[in-house]
């Protein structure tokens, strides 16, 4: 008879995303509040698909969501056991934000502008310190210049460039979050390497 394995413990899944890669606190905190997946033991047994579970469970699991009676004690209980483990994890080292929003600006800034960085670091609830959001910004320009030609180079390089492939390679580098400023200067010194 196919039994199931049982859950990871709290800290158990804290560790294992931990060991995969940073995490910053808010987003620790989101991914410990969500029930933990119970994976079958038994062969040829097939887990529901990621994203399958019920909406029941996922609105019990968050506080903020204001279940009522004892779901919401449950969550609320869920929510103080979850905050106590990030505050270990703090102080035993294994939960930085500042490693952490070092890691998101290493493994982004070959791709990405200050902007996108700074708004995807918003999300999470931090900001850059005022040392790498100067580094960042004397870069800017090069990284953008790398990404265009990475890009766009190749294709460029065999035809003149019209205004509609202009406004196609500007609106690439804004969404990739770099300053109008620095998109300006990538498109016209491109037009001027010939």
């Amino acid at each position: 008879m196919p039994f199931a394995r049982k859950p990871p413990s709290l800290k158990a899944r804290a560790l294992q995303a931990l060991a995969l890669r940073e995490h910053s606190r808010s987003e620790l905190r989101q991914k410990l509040l969500r029930p933990p997946r119970q994976s079958p033991r038994a062969p040829g047994h097939v887990a529901a698909p990621c994203g399958a579970g019920s909406a029941q469970s996922d609105r019990a699991a968050d506080p903020a969501d204001g279940a009522d009676g004892a779901d919401g004690a449950d969550a609320l209980s869920r929510a103080a056991e979850v905050d106590a483990l990030l505050d270990e994890l703090q102080a035993q080292g294994l939960l930085n934000e500042d490693r952490f929003i070092e890691s998101r600006v290493h493994a982004r800034s070959a791709r990405f502008g200050n902007r996108r960085i700074q708004a995807e670091l918003a999300q999470h609830g931090l900001e850059l310190d005022a040392q790498t959001a100067q580094s960042l910004r004397h870069s800017e320009l090069e990284r953008a210049r790398q990404v265009w030609v990475r890009r766009f180079g190749a294709q460029e390089a065999e035809r003149p460039p019209q205004p509609a492939d202009i406004a196609r390679q500007m609106r690439f580098l804004a969404a990739r979050g770099f300053s109008p400023e620095v998109i300006r200067r990538v498109i016209k010194g491109s037009r001027h390497d010939d």
